[in-house]
Protein backbone atom coordinates (compact mmCIF):
# COMPACT_ATOMS: atom_id res chain seq x y z
CA UNK A 1 0.00 0.00 0.00
CA UNK A 2 1.42 3.33 -0.96
CA UNK A 3 -0.14 4.89 2.11
CA UNK A 4 2.02 2.68 4.29
CA UNK A 5 5.27 3.63 2.63
CA UNK A 6 7.49 6.35 4.05
CA UNK A 7 10.19 7.45 1.61
CA UNK A 8 12.98 9.96 1.78
CA UNK A 9 11.93 13.37 0.55
CA UNK A 10 13.60 16.48 -0.57
CA UNK A 11 11.79 20.80 -1.75
CA UNK A 12 7.91 24.74 -4.25
CA UNK A 13 7.77 27.53 -6.60
CA UNK A 14 4.29 28.87 -7.04
CA UNK A 15 2.50 29.85 -10.20
CA UNK A 16 -0.61 32.00 -10.25
CA UNK A 17 -3.94 30.32 -10.90
CA UNK A 18 -5.90 33.48 -10.13
CA UNK A 19 -5.24 37.11 -9.47
CA UNK A 20 -7.26 37.31 -6.26
CA UNK A 21 -5.21 37.53 -3.06
CA UNK A 22 -6.76 36.47 0.24
CA UNK A 23 -4.78 36.89 3.45
CA UNK A 24 -4.15 33.78 5.55
CA UNK A 25 -4.95 34.60 9.19
CA UNK A 26 -2.95 33.62 12.26
CA UNK A 27 -3.32 30.09 13.59
CA UNK A 28 -3.37 28.09 16.84
CA UNK A 29 -2.48 24.37 16.86
CA UNK A 30 -3.65 21.93 19.55
CA UNK A 31 -2.97 18.20 20.02
CA UNK A 32 -6.32 16.73 21.04
CA UNK A 33 -5.47 13.03 21.48
CA UNK A 34 -2.44 10.76 21.52
CA UNK A 35 -3.27 7.19 20.48
CA UNK A 36 -1.71 4.49 22.66
CA UNK A 37 -2.38 1.35 20.63
CA UNK A 38 -5.17 0.03 22.83
CA UNK A 39 -7.48 2.75 21.45
CA UNK A 40 -6.05 2.51 17.94
CA UNK A 41 -2.88 3.26 16.01
CA UNK A 42 -1.95 4.64 12.62
CA UNK A 43 -4.86 6.95 11.74
CA UNK A 44 -4.48 7.42 7.97
CA UNK A 45 -7.92 8.89 7.36
CA UNK A 46 -9.65 12.25 7.53
CA UNK A 47 -12.30 12.92 10.15
CA UNK A 48 -15.99 13.52 9.52
CA UNK A 49 -18.35 15.66 11.59
CA UNK A 50 -21.40 13.78 12.83
CA UNK A 51 -24.88 15.14 13.31
CA UNK A 52 -24.27 15.06 17.07
CA UNK A 53 -21.41 17.53 16.76
CA UNK A 54 -18.69 14.96 17.46
CA UNK A 55 -15.94 13.89 15.07
CA UNK A 56 -15.67 10.32 13.78
CA UNK A 57 -12.72 8.49 12.26
CA UNK A 58 -10.76 5.26 11.86
CA UNK A 59 -7.35 3.89 12.74
CA UNK A 60 -5.59 1.33 10.56
CA UNK A 61 -4.27 -0.72 13.49
CA UNK A 62 -4.52 -1.20 17.21
CA UNK A 63 -7.68 -1.54 19.20
CA UNK A 64 -8.82 -4.56 21.16
CA UNK A 65 -7.95 -7.02 18.35
CA UNK A 66 -5.14 -5.25 16.50
CA UNK A 67 -7.16 -4.77 13.33
CA UNK A 68 -7.93 -1.08 13.65
CA UNK A 69 -10.83 0.89 15.06
CA UNK A 70 -13.73 3.23 14.52
CA UNK A 71 -13.68 6.06 17.05
CA UNK A 72 -15.60 9.13 18.15
CA UNK A 73 -13.89 12.21 19.55
CA UNK A 74 -15.32 15.47 20.82
CA UNK A 75 -13.92 18.76 19.51
CA UNK A 76 -12.27 19.14 22.93
CA UNK A 77 -10.48 15.78 22.65
CA UNK A 78 -12.46 13.17 24.63
CA UNK A 79 -12.14 9.92 22.60
CA UNK A 80 -14.33 6.82 22.67
CA UNK A 81 -13.53 3.65 20.69
CA UNK A 82 -16.76 2.52 19.03
CA UNK A 83 -15.56 -0.64 17.29
CA UNK A 84 -12.40 -2.76 17.09
CA UNK A 85 -11.93 -4.72 13.85
CA UNK A 86 -10.89 -8.38 13.66
CA UNK A 87 -13.47 -9.23 16.32
CA UNK A 88 -14.63 -12.18 14.21
CA UNK A 89 -12.82 -15.32 13.08
CA UNK A 90 -10.21 -14.58 10.37
CA UNK A 91 -11.22 -10.92 10.48
CA UNK A 92 -14.32 -11.51 8.40
CA UNK A 93 -15.59 -8.19 9.75
CA UNK A 94 -12.68 -6.42 8.04
CA UNK A 95 -9.24 -5.16 9.03
CA UNK A 96 -6.95 -2.20 8.46
CA UNK A 97 -9.30 0.69 7.59
CA UNK A 98 -7.20 3.41 5.95
CA UNK A 99 -10.10 5.58 4.76
CA UNK A 100 -12.53 7.87 6.51
CA UNK A 101 -16.24 7.54 7.12
CA UNK A 102 -19.28 9.18 5.57
CA UNK A 103 -22.49 9.78 7.51
CA UNK A 104 -25.38 8.93 5.26
CA UNK A 105 -28.86 10.36 5.23
CA UNK A 106 -30.02 7.43 7.42
CA UNK A 107 -27.77 8.66 10.25
CA UNK A 108 -25.35 5.72 10.07
CA UNK A 109 -21.71 5.85 9.06
CA UNK A 110 -20.36 3.91 6.09
CA UNK A 111 -16.76 3.02 5.33
CA UNK A 112 -14.24 0.54 3.94
CA UNK A 113 -11.47 -1.70 5.22
CA UNK A 114 -8.36 -2.28 3.15
CA UNK A 115 -8.16 -5.95 4.14
CA UNK A 116 -10.16 -8.61 5.93
CA UNK A 117 -13.56 -9.91 4.94
CA UNK A 118 -14.81 -13.34 3.93
CA UNK A 119 -12.42 -13.85 1.00
CA UNK A 120 -8.64 -14.12 0.78
CA UNK A 121 -6.54 -12.11 -1.67
CA UNK A 122 -2.86 -13.06 -1.54
CA UNK A 123 -0.66 -11.37 -0.38
CA UNK A 124 -3.27 -9.46 1.64
CA UNK A 125 -5.13 -10.82 4.60
CA UNK A 126 -8.53 -10.67 3.01
CA UNK A 127 -9.66 -8.54 0.07
CA UNK A 128 -11.38 -5.78 2.03
CA UNK A 129 -14.94 -4.84 2.92
CA UNK A 130 -17.63 -2.18 2.93
CA UNK A 131 -19.29 -1.73 6.31
CA UNK A 132 -22.00 0.21 8.09
CA UNK A 133 -21.62 1.30 11.71
CA UNK A 134 -24.19 3.02 13.88
CA UNK A 135 -23.25 6.09 15.95
CA UNK A 136 -23.25 3.78 19.00
CA UNK A 137 -20.81 1.30 17.39
CA UNK A 138 -22.87 -1.60 16.02
CA UNK A 139 -21.12 -2.76 12.83
CA UNK A 140 -22.54 -4.66 9.85
CA UNK A 141 -20.38 -5.95 6.99
CA UNK A 142 -22.24 -5.06 3.79
CA UNK A 143 -19.86 -6.58 1.25
CA UNK A 144 -16.69 -8.69 1.21
CA UNK A 145 -14.64 -8.23 -1.95
CA UNK A 146 -13.26 -11.33 -3.66
CA UNK A 147 -10.70 -9.94 -6.09
CA UNK A 148 -12.83 -10.16 -9.21
CA UNK A 149 -14.83 -7.13 -8.04
CA UNK A 150 -11.78 -5.45 -6.55
CA UNK A 151 -9.41 -5.69 -3.59
CA UNK A 152 -7.34 -3.47 -1.32
CA UNK A 153 -9.63 -0.52 -0.59
CA UNK A 154 -7.53 2.50 0.28
CA UNK A 155 -10.31 5.03 -0.40
CA UNK A 156 -13.54 5.83 1.36
CA UNK A 157 -17.08 6.13 0.04
CA UNK A 158 -19.06 8.98 -1.45
CA UNK A 159 -22.84 9.07 -1.24
CA UNK A 160 -24.07 10.11 -4.67
CA UNK A 161 -27.16 12.11 -5.52
CA UNK A 162 -29.00 8.82 -6.16
CA UNK A 163 -28.45 7.72 -2.55
CA UNK A 164 -26.00 4.93 -3.43
CA UNK A 165 -22.35 4.93 -2.40
CA UNK A 166 -19.46 5.09 -4.86
CA UNK A 167 -15.89 4.02 -4.25
CA UNK A 168 -12.68 2.59 -5.67
CA UNK A 169 -10.40 -0.37 -5.08
CA UNK A 170 -6.70 0.04 -5.82
CA UNK A 171 -6.27 -3.57 -6.98
CA UNK A 172 -8.39 -6.39 -8.36
CA UNK A 173 -10.98 -6.27 -11.08
CA UNK A 174 -11.11 -7.71 -14.58
CA UNK A 175 -7.76 -6.50 -15.92
CA UNK A 176 -4.12 -7.06 -15.00
CA UNK A 177 -0.83 -5.60 -16.15
CA UNK A 178 2.40 -7.36 -15.22
CA UNK A 179 4.40 -4.13 -15.05
CA UNK A 180 1.93 -2.01 -13.10
CA UNK A 181 -0.74 -4.15 -11.47
CA UNK A 182 -0.26 -7.92 -11.60
CA UNK A 183 -3.01 -8.42 -9.00
CA UNK A 184 -5.51 -6.38 -10.97
CA UNK A 185 -5.51 -2.68 -11.71
CA UNK A 186 -8.43 -1.55 -9.59
CA UNK A 187 -12.11 -0.79 -9.97
CA UNK A 188 -14.86 1.77 -9.47
CA UNK A 189 -17.97 0.37 -7.80
CA UNK A 190 -21.42 1.37 -6.61
CA UNK A 191 -23.04 -0.12 -3.54
CA UNK A 192 -26.48 0.43 -2.01
CA UNK A 193 -27.19 0.87 1.68
CA UNK A 194 -28.29 -2.78 1.85
CA UNK A 195 -25.06 -4.06 0.29
CA UNK A 196 -25.91 -4.66 -3.37
CA UNK A 197 -22.67 -4.00 -5.28
CA UNK A 198 -22.26 -3.13 -8.95
CA UNK A 199 -18.79 -2.94 -10.50
CA UNK A 200 -18.85 0.10 -12.80
CA UNK A 201 -15.33 0.05 -14.23
CA UNK A 202 -12.16 -2.04 -14.25
CA UNK A 203 -8.99 -0.05 -14.89
CA UNK A 204 -6.45 -0.99 -17.53
CA UNK A 205 -9.06 -1.82 -20.11
CA UNK A 206 -6.89 0.12 -22.57
CA UNK A 207 -3.37 -1.29 -22.37
CA UNK A 208 -0.99 0.25 -24.90
CA UNK A 209 2.59 -0.97 -24.95
CA UNK A 210 2.39 -2.27 -21.40
CA UNK A 211 0.83 0.91 -19.99
CA UNK A 212 -2.69 1.28 -18.64
CA UNK A 213 -3.65 4.36 -20.64
CA UNK A 214 -6.96 4.69 -18.76
CA UNK A 215 -5.19 4.62 -15.39
CA UNK A 216 -4.42 2.07 -12.70
CA UNK A 217 -4.46 1.82 -8.89
CA UNK A 218 -6.95 4.49 -7.76
CA UNK A 219 -6.19 5.24 -4.10
CA UNK A 220 -8.44 8.22 -3.45
CA UNK A 221 -12.08 9.03 -2.78
CA UNK A 222 -14.29 10.13 -5.66
CA UNK A 223 -16.03 13.48 -5.80
CA UNK A 224 -19.32 14.14 -7.60
CA UNK A 225 -19.16 17.34 -9.56
CA UNK A 226 -21.91 19.88 -10.02
CA UNK A 227 -22.48 18.33 -13.47
CA UNK A 228 -23.42 14.99 -11.87
CA UNK A 229 -20.30 13.17 -13.06
CA UNK A 230 -17.69 11.61 -10.79
CA UNK A 231 -14.09 12.79 -10.80
CA UNK A 232 -11.02 11.07 -9.42
CA UNK A 233 -7.34 10.22 -9.74
CA UNK A 234 -5.25 7.10 -10.18
CA UNK A 235 -1.78 6.60 -8.73
CA UNK A 236 -0.46 4.78 -11.80
CA UNK A 237 -1.24 4.30 -15.47
CA UNK A 238 -1.71 7.00 -18.05
CA UNK A 239 1.81 7.74 -19.17
CA UNK A 240 4.97 5.66 -18.94
CA UNK A 241 8.00 7.32 -17.37
CA UNK A 242 10.81 5.62 -15.48
CA UNK A 243 10.98 8.51 -13.03
CA UNK A 244 7.45 7.82 -11.76
CA UNK A 245 6.55 5.28 -9.09
CA UNK A 246 6.16 1.82 -10.65
CA UNK A 247 6.96 3.26 -14.09
CA UNK A 248 3.80 5.29 -14.74
CA UNK A 249 2.50 8.61 -13.48
CA UNK A 250 -1.27 8.45 -12.98
CA UNK A 251 -4.27 10.29 -14.39
CA UNK A 252 -7.28 12.45 -13.59
CA UNK A 253 -10.53 10.94 -14.85
CA UNK A 254 -14.21 11.76 -15.24
CA UNK A 255 -16.86 9.04 -15.06
CA UNK A 256 -20.60 9.13 -15.65
CA UNK A 257 -22.90 7.53 -13.04
CA UNK A 258 -23.33 4.50 -15.34
CA UNK A 259 -19.57 3.87 -15.57
CA UNK A 260 -18.42 5.51 -18.81
CA UNK A 261 -14.90 6.67 -17.94
CA UNK A 262 -12.77 9.26 -19.72
CA UNK A 263 -9.20 10.22 -18.95
CA UNK A 264 -9.03 14.02 -18.85
CA UNK A 265 -5.35 14.39 -17.92
CA UNK A 266 -2.30 12.12 -17.86
CA UNK A 267 0.42 13.32 -15.50
CA UNK A 268 4.04 13.84 -16.48
CA UNK A 269 4.27 16.60 -19.02
CA UNK A 270 8.06 16.34 -18.98
CA UNK A 271 10.13 19.50 -18.98
CA UNK A 272 13.61 19.96 -20.44
CA UNK A 273 15.18 18.36 -17.36
CA UNK A 274 13.17 15.16 -17.69
CA UNK A 275 10.85 15.57 -14.69
CA UNK A 276 7.08 15.68 -14.43
CA UNK A 277 6.56 19.42 -14.22
CA UNK A 278 2.80 18.98 -13.78
CA UNK A 279 3.19 16.40 -11.01
CA UNK A 280 3.08 12.63 -10.75
CA UNK A 281 1.44 9.83 -8.77
CA UNK A 282 -1.57 11.33 -7.02
CA UNK A 283 -2.93 9.43 -4.03
CA UNK A 284 -5.33 12.25 -3.19
CA UNK A 285 -8.91 12.96 -4.11
CA UNK A 286 -10.16 16.16 -5.70
CA UNK A 287 -12.21 19.01 -4.29
CA UNK A 288 -14.45 21.18 -6.46
CA UNK A 289 -13.89 24.80 -5.58
CA UNK A 290 -16.47 27.55 -5.53
CA UNK A 291 -15.11 28.61 -8.95
CA UNK A 292 -16.23 25.28 -10.46
CA UNK A 293 -12.70 23.97 -10.98
CA UNK A 294 -11.18 20.96 -9.22
CA UNK A 295 -8.09 21.14 -7.03
CA UNK A 296 -5.74 18.37 -5.97
CA UNK A 297 -2.22 17.30 -5.11
CA UNK A 298 0.41 14.93 -6.48
CA UNK A 299 2.87 13.11 -4.26
CA UNK A 300 5.78 13.53 -6.65
CA UNK A 301 6.82 15.66 -9.61
CA UNK A 302 7.32 19.38 -9.71
CA UNK A 303 10.76 20.89 -9.09
CA UNK A 304 13.51 18.84 -10.79
CA UNK A 305 15.90 19.01 -7.84
CA UNK A 306 13.35 17.69 -5.37
CA UNK A 307 10.49 15.80 -7.07
CA UNK A 308 8.43 16.62 -3.96
CA UNK A 309 4.91 17.03 -5.29
CA UNK A 310 2.53 19.70 -6.52
CA UNK A 311 -0.81 21.43 -6.06
CA UNK A 312 -2.83 21.65 -9.25
CA UNK A 313 -6.05 23.08 -10.63
CA UNK A 314 -7.95 21.28 -13.38
CA UNK A 315 -11.12 22.28 -15.22
CA UNK A 316 -13.95 19.77 -15.72
CA UNK A 317 -12.80 19.47 -19.34
CA UNK A 318 -9.23 18.63 -18.32
CA UNK A 319 -7.15 21.80 -18.65
CA UNK A 320 -4.55 21.52 -15.87
CA UNK A 321 -2.49 24.28 -14.27
CA UNK A 322 0.27 23.62 -11.76
CA UNK A 323 -0.38 26.02 -8.90
CA UNK A 324 2.50 25.17 -6.56
CA UNK A 325 5.63 23.01 -6.54
CA UNK A 326 6.76 21.92 -3.09
CA UNK A 327 10.23 22.25 -1.63
CA UNK A 328 10.80 25.82 -2.75
CA UNK A 329 12.23 26.85 0.60
CA UNK A 330 15.54 25.94 2.19
CA UNK A 331 15.23 22.56 3.88
CA UNK A 332 11.79 22.07 2.34
CA UNK A 333 10.20 23.94 5.22
CA UNK A 334 7.11 24.43 3.06
CA UNK A 335 6.55 20.66 3.05
CA UNK A 336 7.08 17.65 0.80
CA UNK A 337 5.03 14.85 -0.71
CA UNK A 338 1.38 15.69 -0.09
CA UNK A 339 -0.56 12.42 0.03
CA UNK A 340 -3.91 13.96 0.95
CA UNK A 341 -6.41 16.16 -0.83
CA UNK A 342 -7.35 19.75 -0.12
CA UNK A 343 -10.30 21.40 1.58
CA UNK A 344 -11.59 24.86 0.75
CA UNK A 345 -12.15 26.87 3.90
CA UNK A 346 -14.94 29.34 4.45
CA UNK A 347 -12.40 32.11 3.86
CA UNK A 348 -11.90 30.92 0.25
CA UNK A 349 -8.39 29.59 0.84
CA UNK A 350 -7.37 25.97 0.34
CA UNK A 351 -5.88 23.98 3.22
CA UNK A 352 -3.94 20.73 3.25
CA UNK A 353 -1.12 18.64 4.67
CA UNK A 354 2.21 17.24 3.50
CA UNK A 355 3.43 13.88 4.74
CA UNK A 356 7.03 15.11 5.07
CA UNK A 357 9.02 18.33 5.06
CA UNK A 358 8.33 21.29 7.28
CA UNK A 359 10.75 22.65 9.85
CA UNK A 360 11.40 19.19 11.33
CA UNK A 361 10.72 16.90 8.32
CA UNK A 362 7.77 15.35 10.12
CA UNK A 363 5.17 16.91 7.81
CA UNK A 364 3.31 20.19 7.74
CA UNK A 365 -0.06 21.90 7.48
CA UNK A 366 -0.36 24.61 4.85
CA UNK A 367 -2.80 27.13 3.48
CA UNK A 368 -2.73 28.48 -0.05
CA UNK A 369 -4.63 31.49 -1.36
CA UNK A 370 -6.43 31.66 -4.72
CA UNK A 371 -3.44 33.77 -5.80
CA UNK A 372 -1.21 30.72 -5.07
CA UNK A 373 0.56 32.24 -2.07
CA UNK A 374 1.39 29.33 0.24
CA UNK A 375 1.99 29.63 3.97
CA UNK A 376 3.18 26.84 6.26
CA UNK A 377 0.76 26.95 9.19
CA UNK A 378 2.30 24.24 11.37
CA UNK A 379 5.37 22.01 11.22
CA UNK A 380 5.02 18.74 13.10
CA UNK A 381 7.88 17.83 15.44
CA UNK A 382 7.13 14.16 16.14
CA UNK A 383 5.90 14.86 19.65
CA UNK A 384 2.69 16.39 18.30
CA UNK A 385 2.44 13.98 15.35
CA UNK A 386 4.41 12.69 12.40
CA UNK A 387 3.46 12.10 8.76
CA UNK A 388 -0.05 13.53 8.40
CA UNK A 389 -1.47 11.50 5.50
CA UNK A 390 -5.08 12.68 5.67
CA UNK A 391 -6.99 15.70 4.48
CA UNK A 392 -8.29 18.26 6.95
CA UNK A 393 -11.91 18.73 7.99
CA UNK A 394 -13.36 22.17 8.68
CA UNK A 395 -15.87 21.76 11.48
CA UNK A 396 -18.96 23.97 11.58
CA UNK A 397 -17.39 25.72 14.59
CA UNK A 398 -14.90 27.15 12.06
CA UNK A 399 -11.85 25.18 13.20
CA UNK A 400 -9.93 22.54 11.24
CA UNK A 401 -9.29 19.02 12.53
CA UNK A 402 -7.05 16.22 11.30
CA UNK A 403 -4.90 13.21 12.10
CA UNK A 404 -1.20 12.41 12.02
CA UNK A 405 -0.44 8.77 11.21
CA UNK A 406 2.52 8.40 13.55
CA UNK A 407 4.22 10.25 16.37
CA UNK A 408 2.63 11.79 19.41
CA UNK A 409 3.32 10.95 23.03
CA UNK A 410 3.16 7.19 22.35
CA UNK A 411 4.23 7.01 18.69
CA UNK A 412 0.87 5.70 17.49
CA UNK A 413 -0.49 8.89 15.94
CA UNK A 414 -2.55 11.87 17.01
CA UNK A 415 -5.74 13.85 16.47
CA UNK A 416 -5.19 17.60 16.27
CA UNK A 417 -7.08 20.85 15.88
CA UNK A 418 -6.10 24.06 14.10
CA UNK A 419 -7.86 27.35 14.69
CA UNK A 420 -7.55 30.00 11.98
CA UNK A 421 -9.92 32.38 13.69
CA UNK A 422 -12.73 31.60 11.25
CA UNK A 423 -16.34 31.91 12.35
CA UNK A 424 -19.05 29.24 12.55
CA UNK A 425 -21.17 28.13 9.59
CA UNK A 426 -23.66 25.39 8.73
CA UNK A 427 -23.29 22.28 6.58
CA UNK A 428 -26.11 20.37 4.92
CA UNK A 429 -26.31 16.58 4.85
CA UNK A 430 -26.62 15.74 2.07
CA UNK A 431 -25.52 18.71 -0.04
CA UNK A 432 -28.27 18.01 -2.58
CA UNK A 433 -31.93 17.03 -2.73
CA UNK A 434 -35.26 17.37 -4.47
CA UNK A 435 -38.15 19.56 -3.30
CA UNK A 436 -39.72 18.08 -0.13
CA UNK A 437 -36.58 16.03 0.63
CA UNK A 438 -35.58 15.82 4.29
CA UNK A 439 -32.23 17.54 4.87
CA UNK A 440 -30.05 17.67 7.95
CA UNK A 441 -28.36 20.98 8.74
CA UNK A 442 -25.27 20.57 10.94
CA UNK A 443 -23.93 23.39 13.04
CA UNK A 444 -22.94 24.63 16.47
CA UNK A 445 -25.27 26.21 19.04
CA UNK A 446 -28.31 26.01 16.75
CA UNK A 447 -30.83 26.17 19.59
CA UNK A 448 -33.05 29.20 19.14
CA UNK A 449 -33.06 29.17 15.32
CA UNK A 450 -35.92 31.33 14.06
CA UNK A 451 -35.80 30.64 10.30
CA UNK A 452 -34.18 28.47 7.64
CA UNK A 453 -34.01 29.39 3.95
CA UNK A 454 -32.72 27.68 0.81
CA UNK A 455 -31.23 30.37 -1.42
CA UNK A 456 -33.75 32.84 -0.02
CA UNK A 457 -36.80 30.55 0.00
CA UNK A 458 -38.18 29.91 3.50
CA UNK A 459 -38.27 26.27 4.59
CA UNK A 460 -40.09 24.19 7.20
CA UNK A 461 -37.69 23.12 9.95
CA UNK A 462 -37.35 21.67 13.42
CA UNK A 463 -34.44 22.12 15.81
CA UNK A 464 -33.51 18.54 16.69
CA UNK A 465 -30.55 19.45 18.91
CA UNK A 466 -27.92 22.12 19.43
CA UNK A 467 -25.97 20.60 16.53
CA UNK A 468 -28.75 19.54 14.12
CA UNK A 469 -31.74 21.08 12.38
CA UNK A 470 -34.13 18.90 10.37
CA UNK A 471 -35.42 20.81 7.35
CA UNK A 472 -37.43 20.16 4.18
CA UNK A 473 -36.39 21.51 0.79
CA UNK A 474 -39.12 24.07 0.05
CA UNK A 475 -41.12 24.35 -3.15
CA UNK A 476 -39.56 26.96 -5.41
CA UNK A 477 -36.09 26.54 -3.94
CA UNK A 478 -33.12 26.95 -6.27
CA UNK A 479 -29.49 25.96 -5.97
CA UNK A 480 -27.62 28.24 -3.61
CA UNK A 481 -26.68 28.98 -0.02
CA UNK A 482 -28.67 27.67 2.94
CA UNK A 483 -29.05 30.18 5.76
CA UNK A 484 -30.07 29.73 9.39
CA UNK A 485 -31.19 32.75 11.39
CA UNK A 486 -30.15 32.69 15.05
CA UNK A 487 -30.56 35.29 17.81
CA UNK A 488 -26.81 35.88 17.51
CA UNK A 489 -26.88 36.35 13.72
CA UNK A 490 -27.12 34.46 10.43
CA UNK A 491 -25.12 31.35 9.61
CA UNK A 492 -24.61 30.37 5.96
CA UNK A 493 -23.67 27.02 4.44
CA UNK A 494 -20.07 26.55 3.35
CA UNK A 495 -21.07 25.24 -0.09
CA UNK A 496 -24.18 25.78 -2.23
CA UNK A 497 -27.02 23.33 -1.76
CA UNK A 498 -27.91 21.70 -5.10
CA UNK A 499 -31.63 21.40 -5.80
CA UNK A 500 -32.29 18.30 -7.91
CA UNK A 501 -35.11 18.12 -10.43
Amino acid sequence: MHKLNSVTKACGVFLLWATTAIVLPAQTFTTLHNFDGSDGSGPFAALVQGADGNLYGTTSGGGANGGGTVFKITPSGALNTLYSFCSQSSCTDGAGPTAGLVQATDGNFYGTTSEGGANDCVPYYGCGTVFRVTPSGTLTTLHSFDGTDGELLEAGLLQGTDGSFYGTTSKGGANTNEAECANGCGTVFKITTDGKLTMLYSFCSRDLGGVCTDGAAPEADLVQGADGNFYGTTYNGGKSFTGCQFGSCGIVFKMTPNGALKRIHAFCSEDAEGVCADGANSSAGLVQGTDGNFYGTTQYGGRPESDSGTIFKITPSGFLTTAYEFCSQSGCTDGEEPTAGLVQGTDGNLYGTTSAGGENNNGAIFGITPGAKLKTLHSFDGGDGDEPDAALLQDTNGNFYGTATYGGANGYGTVFGLSMGLGPFVRTNPAFGKVDAAIGILGTNLTGATSVSFNGTAAEFKVASATLIAAKVPSGATTGTVQVQLPSGTLSSNVPFIVLH
